[in-house]
């Protein structure tokens, strides 16, 4: 299982930095996250800071862009980091769509799909040289002329992760992607009953089987040797999962556990205002089941065998994006 830092940054000079940190200290993957920075340009500055590292997004917004301006970016990421770019691509949720992005929001699993296959459809063209000819449903490519095309990438395409929770979307990161992130708001249950069983539908609808194709387990992680420590990360995760849980996309995972009623006082506690005070109702059964919480060598313990005959990659965040700052390093690395 190959370890990989999440980049929370607040600047492009400090998500370069903190892929560079993550290099040195020996992680195999880095993410840009969308958040206060762009992930594409967050990933050229980490390409350029680095020389082993795997580097990507997780997640690029899909929905606030268009697949050529994407593949573009991700061409070009890919060349310059010499083959070591992954593009990660999530859909949001409509209201960040939106009203935020001023894009359109409509049937995010289909439009994802047809997404994906566009972005597909383009690096063919450049690949090969054939006509650039997709027709979708909400996606048409239809013209590339020599002056736009950059030809075959010496390093051939990224892979592509798609982030998802629902049966839907994670049904169609199995028929189309290369790999999943889990969120982090899954558990152990949900992923093995939920996402693993979608994955195998999504690779039945493309002819393929689940092996080979990588998953990103999810990773509420708090490993460190002082309690005090762990209880300042296990309230830090309460709010985390107070927060995703107040998302009604993201109901059916505390349902699964027969949660539902926590969703919804979630949901009309973050529509009052109340943020601060969410943390307070997530419970340390909830907690628990959601979160690896313990020492170093109990949260690694944990985390095997949670996910460890099924997971290809971990991703583990550091608040700041400074892997040198996480003790728990040492023994995750081991």
């Amino acid at each position: 299982m190959k370890i990989d830092l999440g980049g929370y940054a607040a600047t492009i000079d400090e998500a370069g930095n903190s892929a560079r940190v993550a290099e040195d200290c020996g992680y195999d993957g880095w993410w840009a996250v969308e958040t206060q920075v762009d992930p594409f340009l967050a990933c050229a500055i980490a390409a350029e800071r680095t020389e082993r590292i795997d580097i990507g997004t997780a997640i690029a917004v899909a929905f606030a862009r268009n697949p050529m301006t994407v593949a573009v970016a991700a061409n070009d990421l890919h060349a310059v980091s010499g083959g070591r770019f992954v593009l990660g691509l999530g859909s949001q949720i409509k209201p960040h769509i939106e009203r935020r992005f001023s894009m359109t929001w409509s049937k995010p699993a289909a439009r994802m799909r047809e997404f994906i296959l566009a972005v597909r459809a383009i690096w063919a063209a450049w690949e090969n040289g054939s006509e650039l000819d997709f027709e979708g449903d909400f996606y048409t490519h239809t013209l590339m002329t020599p002056f736009f095309d950059p030809g075959p990438n010496p390093h051939g395409n990224p892979d592509i992760f798609l982030a998802a929770v629902g049966p839907l979307m994670t049904e169609v990161a199995g028929e189309v992607a290369d790999g999943i992130f889990c969120h982090g708001f899954s558990t152990e249950r949900y992923v093995r009953e939920v996402t693993v069983p979608a994955l195998e539908r999504g690779r039945a609808k493309a002819g393929k089987e689940l092996e080979g194709f990588k998953i990103s387990a999810p990773g509420f992680v708090v490993a460190r040797d002082s309690e005090e420590e762990r209880e300042a990360g296990a309230n830090f995760v309460k709010y985390q999962i107070g927060f995703y849980g107040s998302t009604p996309a993201y109901k059916p995972v505390l349902e699964l556990h027969g949660w539902g009623d926590l969703h919804d006082e979630l949901h009309r506690m973050t529509k009052a205002g109340e943020w601060d005070d969410i943390a307070g109702i997530v419970s340390d059964e909830v907690l628990n089941t959601f979160a690896v919480i313990g020492t170093p060598e109990e949260a690694v313990a944990e985390l095997k065998r949670r996910y460890g005959d099924i997971a290809a990659r971990l991703s583990v965040g550091a608040a700041d994006g400074n892997a040198k700052l996480d003790p728990a390093w040492d023994s995750l690395r081991a």
